[in-house]
């Protein structure tokens, strides 16, 4: 990434966090940067370290000398003078996470470059001993207080992207770049239901990593038909109404979540762990343990049967599942009677509450049900 683009990068970014944060900047400090270094002062750190800064470090220097707010937890990053070996500069982080890989002759941690200047119990620093084919050096951070190690990322670039996706998610401010995803989650969406499924898989990832709720819950749906294990998006859409950028719909929610939160948590009691569902019988609003009150209730009553959509498909599908060795290409068959329960509803999800069609329905057969055009 050269200079050109870094500078309308870093100026959305400044612009975006003043929307957030009216009231902590002064009306002159829109820029979160610094003034550019010079090329003279580039090629002095270059020549104290002793070697060529990775490219989008490099470009970025020449952009701003320094940055503040990177993140919530990297509130400043240091500039040309202040730029060292972490060895040198916080020994006890280097120490820290000496034997954190153990594979590695010398641990990333030992041999890196300190770039952040003030932090939460962490550090973020470059690594010169793991570089791409482009000359970019992988970037790290570490938080004490997280419990985890160093994580990875492929260049400097990348992890100031991470960053810029972190204060999205957590701050919310009503900006062009959260329409803009939003626009793309939509068009995600209808792509899904024509059939794709790679492009709204990767799209709704980087929109949820962006504090898109919805996406979220859409991608949540596609990875469930897949069968790939992942945190359920519950916990922050049905308990953090403060912070969400989109209302997830109740009746939907019961209709298609609540079995398969009901399946996980007897599945979590035969283990012994906890579910999603137990802490939102605990800790959820009570709403929300209205509803699972009232689904608990009808799971009671004589003839419950799970629903697994419209009426059209779910006395197809329950056909499907009672036909015996006929029970997969059938249910393949009943996709044509499917219809969405509401604009968020992606896939019959329900159906992986049923042990039955769990156990039919493998990560393969998942992406061929996704694959074909639905509703």
């Amino acid at each position: 990434m050269d200079r050109h683009a870094w500078k309308p990068f870093l100026q959305r970014w400044s612009e975006e966090w003043r929307i957030a944060n009216p009231d902590e900047e002064s009306e002159g400090e829109a820029w979160l940067g610094c003034p550019a270094a010079t090329e003279d002062e580039v090629q002095a750190l270059e020549s104290r370290l002793g070697c060529v800064l990775p490219p989008s470090f490099r470009e970025f220097l020449l952009v701003t000398n320094g940055w503040r707010h990177a993140g919530h937890f990297v509130w400043s990053l240091r500039g040309t003078e202040e730029i060292g070996w972490l060895t040198d500069l916080e020994p006890r982080w280097a120490e820290a996470y000496a034997d954190w890989d153990e594979e590695e002759a010398e641990p990333a941690a030992a041999r890196s470059l300190l770039i952040s200047l003030e932090a939460d119990a962490g550090v973020f620093y470059l690594d010169p001993g793991d570089v791409d084919e482009h000359g970019e050096w992988a970037a790290y951070d570490v938080f004490s207080w997280t419990g985890m190690g160093p994580q990875r990322y492929g260049s400097f670039y990348e992890k100031m992207h991470d960053f810029y996706a972190g204060f999205h998610a957590l701050d919310r401010p009503p900006c062009e770049t959260q329409r803009e995803w939003d626009v793309k989650v939509e068009d995600a969406r209808l792509a899904s239901l024509r059939g794709e499924v790679e492009r709204p898989l990767t799209v709704l990832a980087q929109a949820a990593r962006f504090g898109r709720d919805r996406a979220s819950f859409l991608h949540f749906q596609m990875r469930t038909l897949l069968r790939e294990e992942d945190d359920d998006p519950f916990y922050r859409l049905l308990t953090h109404g403060d912070i969400r950028s989109w209302t997830l719909d109740e009746d939907l929610f019961v209709a298609q979540a609540l079995p398969l939160l009901f399946a996980a948590h007897k599945r979590a009691r035969r283990f012994g762990s906890g579910s999603t569902l137990q802490f939102l019988r605990d800790r959820g609003p009570q709403r929300v343990k209205h509803l699972l009150g009232r689904y608990q209730a009808r799971q009671k009553e004589p003839g419950f049967r799970l629903c697994f959509g419209n009426p059209e498909f779910d006395a197809a599908a329950h056909a499907a599942l009672d036909a015996g060795d006929e029970a997969w290409p059938r249910l393949r068959d009943a996709l044509i009677h499917w219809r969405p329960l509401h604009e968020d509803h992606l896939a019959p999800i329900a159906l992986l509450a049923d042990s039955r069609a769990a156990r039919l329905i493998t990560p393969e057969r998942g992406r061929e049900l996704l694959a074909t055009r639905r509703g």
